[in-house]
Order: structure tokens, then C-alpha cells, then sequence
């Protein structure tokens, strides 16, 4: 199926690995022009030089590397100065940086403080950065990769999620009238730094989560992610927009 994506310029954060990296090799297979941003400039260049090659068959520029820190103050703003700078616009805006932040019941506002800024401030303050140019076409794609939806424990970072699926629902209200569509993916297991070095790191503790909660029977791969991510930034998804869609091989067992 052709996605119609070639000549979009997509952003896509968080690219240097794991998820972020997965989007944007299947954005690339599909002909899009990139931006990946993240805060290791090697990652990217790799990464970059990768799609360059697979960018090369439809015609897409080489992806511009952009090495930023999307908490400082001057964050969002450089970001866009060098995207407009490389490519002059931008059509597709995919929030994927940040982690989860499991916390103690008791833990101190500083730590809700950055869980916060993690998993929706930031992701709010770069949509409000690019969303004139998205207006001025008319046109545009805002995905913002979240987090479950049924904590097993106290975690800020989903508290986070929480309020971006809020205020990314009332958006996807306000923009729908100028052809911009607003939708969220909370990731189940997908392979990832996090996930396999961090929350699951022995095969043993993989395969006894994936037995007590996953239905599909394994973790998911970053391109599998991809693939929707893709096909919701499509001109195909125009009528899809305020959804909160989990990707995560059956895993959650209710949505509110």
C-alpha cells in the first residue's frame, strides 16, 4: 500500500534508538523526508546514514540530524529553527522522547516535577513550537507515543501520559476543522533499551511477564510500532484523529 508520504517532512524525537529509531525507518521505507532529534549526536548520524540509503530509492533527502535537549528552555525552539532551516516546513510531528518514571508513594515534587516535563510538558511545548507551520498548510500529523494505561505501581511518568491523552483529545477537537489530526500510542513491551535492560533484563523475567501478560506471546518490535505510526500520518488517516490506541500484543485489558 502506498502511504502517500513521500515529500512529508516528518520529526520524529527520541530517534537514536528503540521506538523512535523503528518510526523512522519505516517513515523513511515509505519515502517521507526526516528530522531525528535525540541527545546523542552518534546514534543519530548511524541511524541517519542507514536511511539515507533506503531514502535514496524514492528520491528523500538524506535525514537531518538535530542534537538537542528537549527540557532546556531554548529546546523547542532550536529544534524548529533547524528544521525549518533544512527543510523550510514541517508536515508531521511524531513526540516520542521521554521514559517512564516509576516513583515511590511519597516521592518529593521535584520528581513529579520531571516525570512531567518528561511525558508532557515537553512534547506540549514542541507541538505549540511547530503547530503555526503545521496551520499554514492546512495539513498535519501530531502523534505522541505515551504509556500504558493501567499502572501496576506509582509512576509519574504515566501520570504524564495521563494528561497528554487529556490535552491531546481536546486538540485533536480544535485542529480537526484545519486537517490536523492528533492521536496517541501507548506502547506495551516493545524491544528497547528501557525495556530489556532496565525493566526486564534476563530472558528469565521476560518470558515470565510475557507469560502473566501479554497474549501475544512475546515483545513487540520497534517497527511494528512503526508500521501504525506510519499509517496514521498518512493522507489514508484523515478520519482518525483524538484516538488513544495501544500498541501492545493485547496486553491491556481495558480503555477509558
Amino acid at each position: 500500500m502506498d502511504l502517500k508520504l513521500a515529500g512529508k517532512v516528518a520529526l520524529v524525537t527520541g530517534a537514536s534508538a528503540g521506538i523512535g529509531a523503528g518510526i523512522a525507518r519505516v517513515l523513511a521505507a515509505e519515502g517521507a523526508t526526516l528530522a531525528l532529534t535525540a541527545r546523542r549526536r552518534d546514534r543519530l548520524e548511524d541511524l541517519a546514514a542507514e536511511l539515507a540509503a533506503v531514502g535514496a530509492a524514492s528520491g528523500a533527502p538524506a535525514p537531518t540530524v538535530i542534537e538537542a535537549d528537549l527540557m532546556a528552555d531554548d529546546g523547542p525552539a532550536a529544534v524548529r529553527a533547524a528544521v525549518l532551516k533544512a527543510h523550510g516546513r514541517l508536515d508531521i510531528l511524531i513526540n516520542n522522547a521521554g521514559s517512564s518514571r516509576t516513583v515511590p508513594v511519597d516521592a518529593p515534587d521535584s520528581a513529579w516535577d520531571e516525570a512531567m516535563m518528561l511525558k508532557f510538558t515537553m512534547g506540549r511545548r514542541l507541538t505549540t513550537a511547530f503547530l503555526p507551520e503545521l496551520r499554514a498548510h492546512g495539513w498535519g500529523r501530531i502523534i505522541h507515543v505515551t504509556g500504558i494505561l493501567e499502572p501496576t505501581t506509582t509512576n509519574a511518568g504515566l501520570a504524564g501520559c495521563a494528561a497528554t491523552h487529556a490535552w491531546a483529545k481536546g486538540m485533536s477537537r480544535d485542529l480537526a476543522p484545519e486537517g490536523i489530526t492528533v492521536n496517541c500510542l501507548p506502547p506495551g513491551r516493545i524491544v528497547s533499551e528501557q525495556i530489556m535492560n532496565r525493566l526486564h533484563p534476563t530472558e528469565e523475567s521476560r518470558q515470565a511477564f510475557i507469560d502473566a501478560n501479554i497474549p501475544a506471546g512475546r515483545f513487540g518490535e520497534p517497527e511494528e510500532f512503526g508500521n501504525l505510526v506510519a499509517f496514521l500520518c498518512s493522507p489514508l488517516a484523515d478520519y482518525i484523529t483524538g484516538c488513544v490506541i495501544p500498541v501492545d500484543g493485547g496486553m491491556h485489558r481495558f480503555i477509558q
